[in-house]
Parts: C-alpha cells; structure tokens; sequence
C-alpha cells in the first residue's frame, strides 16, 4: 500500500482528500507547507498560524502524523523573486501556476521522497489516467466550476505520476458534503482567495513593499495625458479598475492596453470591442512544458488563455527554437505576457507556455524573450 503525504492547507479540499486516502486504506501522513511569512508586515491577512492549527486539527482528528515542513527560503527563491522580477520587467507573471510546480510538486515532492514517500496528494480539482504505455495524462476536474487544471499546466511527466488528486471526481458541494459527514473540524471554513501560501493581501500592496514606486504618466492612445501612475508594474493588461482616470462618457470605462518602459507612460483607452491593442488573436509562446506528448507538428486543438476562461481553439504551430506561435480562433481580450496559457484536447491537459509577444494589428507590444525564472529539482 503506498505511502502518501497529503499537502493539508488547513483548508476544507485538502482536508477531504486526507481523509478518503484514509478511508481507501492508504498510509497517510499530513503535513502544513510552511511558504511564507507577512514579517514585513504588509498589509492584509497572513494567517498561516491559524491554518497551522486547523490543519493539525484535522489531521488529529484523522489520527494521522501530521508536521509542518519549512520551505520559506526556498519560497522566496521560487517564487517571490519570480513574481517580482516578472513585475519589474513589465510582465504579469502567475505565482499560483509557478507554486504548483516549483514547490508543490517540485521542492514538497523532492521532501516527500527522500523522507521515505511514494506519492504527494493535494486539494486540487484535477484527474489522472493513465495511459497503455504506463505513462499518465491529467484530465479536467469533473466539476467544470472548480477545475484547476489550469493551474497545474507547467507539470511534467514525472511531477504527474507522483502526484493524487482525492477530490478531482468530485463536485465542491459534495466536497462540502464529504467534510461534514467526516465531522471535520473545518467542514464549515471558507475558500481562501488569497496570493498563493501568502493569504489575503492585496498584489498592490505586496508590489509596494519589495519594488519602488516609478511614476510617470498616464495617457491615451493619442499620446494626451489623462494622469499619473505610480508605477508600470501596479497595473496589468485589460485593468478596469483602480486606473484613477475617470471615464468621459457614462457607462463607460478605460482601461489599460499597454505598458511603455522605455517612456514609463501607462496607455489606457476606452473599453470597447474595436479599441486598438485590447484584442488579439496572434502570440508567440515559450517556456513550452508537455505533460506527456508534445505537439511536434502544426495542430488544431484548444488552449485556455487564462484560468476560468473557456476553451478556445487555436492554431499551435511549433517553431525551431523551442518555442510555438499560436493563432486563436476569436479575438481574445488583454493577453498579457507573463501569463500561462494552457493547451487541451477536449478534457486532457496537454501542457502550457508562457506568453511572452502578444501580437495586435501594429508591432508587438512586449518583449520578445521572456527571462527563464528557474528550474524544477
């Protein structure tokens, strides 16, 4: 019988998959990712103690071992330079993908088998199926509303097969359902909605505090100044809110669609279907990570440009340098280099890449060569 530790947030999914490891016979022991700490007292909740506590709890409750496994340094190596390099070169980069890969499945797994495991489990509304070859593909979530398969694109082969997914089968309610009738301590406990393993705490505030401000201008797409920035890297692609410009037509809104470093100048346009640089259909793709298969050969299949974005079809066409442009089938709304976008056929998850040129009906508007921000032990 394998020997699982099972990632327990102090939360309800994580719970849940503990205990039916439990109830299906396996030797589960639980143990808390201890990632980070607000010790620059940023603004927001950080309450990594209280999930400490709950997720013991649970664990008691279980009659599981349970311990706490301190990965902050190697937190702040994987992902928050991560996050903040990406946010100084002007990119939107994604911690909550990135944390799947560098530290759930890569550092926590790396921890797991040297202390004598043979898998990791976690919370994620997630699939595997494995294939005639021995090999495994990840599939959707059964619940359309949670799946997140999105956030586990940057997987590789052997990540995948080390990894359990308890709850990927199942729909939250029941999730919800399961906890209760368990008698969970935190049957009752809300969703965090938080930074990966950070909590709630604002991304503007986080930014404030590790990257200075730089203002510089606000404008729009005739180059007018329509007001003052404190910083390129406060705002991303497609932002509505919280530009600090008012709109001059009602029931209206700006938004941003570029993001000019060398003249530190925040372009912002009004949100329309034909406003220029908002849509694109055509990017370039690096950073490509195959799940299993990789698509070698000009495809049709389906891509998610972002997480809770449906499906949409794309023309992926590999190039010589490792790296895929990709045409999408409708128009998409503010792609934003930095981002993950996924690749699918049908529920399976394919792979993913990072966007690093988005390309609108003039030049592209990013960089062409996305910095590489680590690799997998």
């Amino acid at each position: 019988m394998e020997k699982i530790l099972v990632g327990m947030s102090g939360g309800v999914d994580s719970s849940v998959a503990a205990a039916l490891l439990v109830e299906q016979g396996y030797q589960v022991e639980g143990a808390y990712m201890k990632n980070w700490i607000n010790e620059d007292d940023i603004p927001g909740e950080c309450p990594w103690e209280q999930d400490v506590s709950d997720a013991q709890a649970v664990a008691d409750h279980l009659g599981i071992p349970f311990r706490v496994v301190d990965l902050t340094q190697e937190y702040r190596n994987r992902i928050v330079l991560y996050l903040l390099n990406g946010y100084e070169d002007g990119i939107t980069p994604n911690p909550d993908v990135m944390c799947n890969r560098e530290m759930k499945f890569g550092v926590f797994r790396t921890y797991a088998k040297t202390n004598g495991f043979d898998a990791v489990a976690t919370g994620h509304y997630a699939r595997k199926r494995q294939c005639e070859d021995g090999s495994w593909d990840l599939i959707e979530g059964s619940d359309g509303n949670k799946d997140q398969s999105y956030f586990l694109a940057l997987l590789q082969q052997d990540q995948l097969a080390d990894a359990r997914f308890p709850i990927g089968e199942l729909p939250k309610p029941k999730v919800r359902e399961l906890a209760k009738s368990f008698e969970i301590p935190v049957a009752e406990k809300k969703d965090s909605q938080g930074i990966c393993f950070i909590g709630q705490v604002k991304m503007s505030d986080f930014l404030r505090t590790y990257v200075p401000d730089k203002p510089g201008n606000i404008v729009d797409l005739d180059g007018a100044i329509k007001g003052k920035h404190q910083g390129l890297h406060l705002y991303t692609l497609g932002q509505r809110r919280g530009i600090g410009v008012a709109s001059p037509h009602f029931g209206e809104a700006y938004v941003v669609v570029e993001k000019r470093g060398v003249s530190n100048e925040l372009v912002i346009a009004l949100d329309r279907p034909d406003t220029p640089g908002l849509y694109a259909q055509g990017c370039r793709i690096g950073q490509l990570t195959w799940m299993n298969q990789a698509v070698k050969t000009p495809k049709t299949i389906e891509a998610r440009p972002r997480y809770r974005c449906p499906r949409q079809v794309i023309r992926f066409t590999p190039e010589p340098d490792g790296r895929a442009s990709v045409w999408f089938e409708e128009p998409q709304r503010a792609l934003a280099p930095g981002q993950v976008c996924a690749f699918y056929d049908g529920e399976v998850l394919l792979g993913g890449g990072i966007f690093q040129t988005i390309y609108h009906d003039s030049a592209p508007v990013s960089p062409d060569v996305l910095p590489n921000y680590g690799t997998i032990n």
